[in-house]
């Protein structure tokens, strides 16, 4: 996941705004009911999702990811992907929020690599040790 600027869209035909590249959940409302959709690419001004069916290029939708619901229209669609330019621009941050940690979750335990001698007898460091030599890769001690 990440974030691209693209150059002037007047001049180089690329998008302006930032884009954020993700995998996520989302669902569009349509006349014809909802249809469950792959969030692929979000920007303040709109999205790019797959979807098993693409409504009409044109059409008027509803975006909804989490909390937040955004109307839409359908500007492209090409296979099982397809194009939104959401009505107003929205902060992308609020659809993004439940990827980032929560100060309640702050005291959840993370995971952890356990260490690599965890509950190895000396003679099992050792041969790790010459195992990584043999190999040729360096075996850090405790």
């Amino acid at each position: 996941m990440g974030v691209e600027t693209f150059g002037d869209a007047g001049v180089t035909g690329k998008r302006q705004a930032k884009r954020a590249r993700v995998l996520l959940a989302a669902r569009l409302e349509t006349s014809a009911g909802q249809i469950e959709a792959r969030l692929r690419d979000l920007s303040r001004k709109g999205a790019l999702v797959e979807c098993s069916l693409a409504p009409p290029v044109g059409s008027e939708v509803v975006f909804t990811r989490g909390s937040t619901s955004v109307p839409a229209r359908v500007a492209w669609t090409a296979g099982n992907r397809v194009g939104l330019e959401f009505a107003y621009m929205i902060d992308e941050n609020e659809v993004l929020v439940q990827l980032r940690r929560t100060s309640s979750d702050q005291n959840q335990p993370r995971f952890r690599r356990p260490s690599l001698f965890g509950d190895m007898s000396e003679q099992e460091k050792q041969l790790a040790r010459m195992w990584g030599v043999s190999v040729g890769i360096a075996v850090p001690g405790e």
